[in-house]
């Protein structure tokens, strides 16, 4: 009995990933005989005998410098567990967090990030044998207030940012709404009314479903201008 990956090791349909009858199969993978195969592409998975590869469409792969909007899961001691929309959830140090040092007797870091929390952090450290590593320390970084937080599939945020910032500039500069671009798939909106920030979200979606078309950033200027003139209330 063996088996011929490594944890979260890419894989491709047919690769060989376990010999052995104790293994157990589910989604991505089949059998034929002792051998376990992948099906698709994705993540393979070892979880005690079951063999499972996780689809690569929607996962986030972690780089080190990436920009990233994660929610904090659990609150330790000295740090914090983040969802980064990953197989791999991320450590934020209380270090990373805050400008002064920590009192691990004294301090509940619950006061500064507690569970459901929203951060907008960048990825520090990461090399697939320890769980990434993120800080908000630097400028335009931290805790989000507010908003609307949606998910994207990764594979289009170099579109909905556009070549030089162009998209994301303009759907910025056309609806006054902040708007942080997480490399992980997550994109914060924060506008002064919520039929804005609707807007916004419609916007996205648009660019998700059409990403691979010519002239696009011109068909949603025009989209949000023309939302933005029918109705008139949306104008501050």
């Amino acid at each position: 009995m063996s088996v011929n990956f490594e944890k979260h090791q890419i894989v491709v349909p047919g690769e060989l990933l376990a010999v052995g009858k104790k293994f157990g199969i589910a989604a991505g993978t089949f059998r034929e005989g002792e051998k376990v195969f992948a099906s698709i592409v994705g993540l393979a998975e070892l979880n005690g005998d079951l063999i499972q590869v996780v689809p690569l469409e929607g996962v986030y792969i972690p780089k080190i410098g990436d920009d990233i909007i994660g929610k904090i899961v659990n609150v330790t001691l000295s740090s914090w567990r983040v969802d980064i929309k990953s197989p791999y959830y991320a450590t934020l140090q209380a270090s990373n967090f805050l400008k002064r040092r920590t009192d691990v007797v004294m301090d509940d870091l619950r006061r500064y990030l507690d569970m459901g929390d929203a951060i907008f952090a960048v990825v520090t450290e990461f090399d697939r044998t320890s769980p990434p590593m993120v800080s908000t320390k630097d400028k335009g970084l931290g805790k989000l207030k507010g908003g609307t937080i949606i998910d994207v599939l990764p594979a289009k945020i170099p579109r909905l940012i556009g070549r030089g910032g162009s998209m994301i500039n303009m759907i910025k500069e056309e609806t006054k709404c902040k708007i942080l671009v997480g490399q992980n798939g997550r994109v914060w909106i924060s506008g002064e009314k919520f039929e804005i920030e609707d807007l916004v979200v419609r916007v996205i979606r648009r660019v998700e479903r059409e990403a691979h078309t010519s002239g696009l950033t011109d068909r949603i200027k025009e989209m949000i201008n023309t939302e933005m003139a029918t109705k008139g209330g949306l104008k501050s």
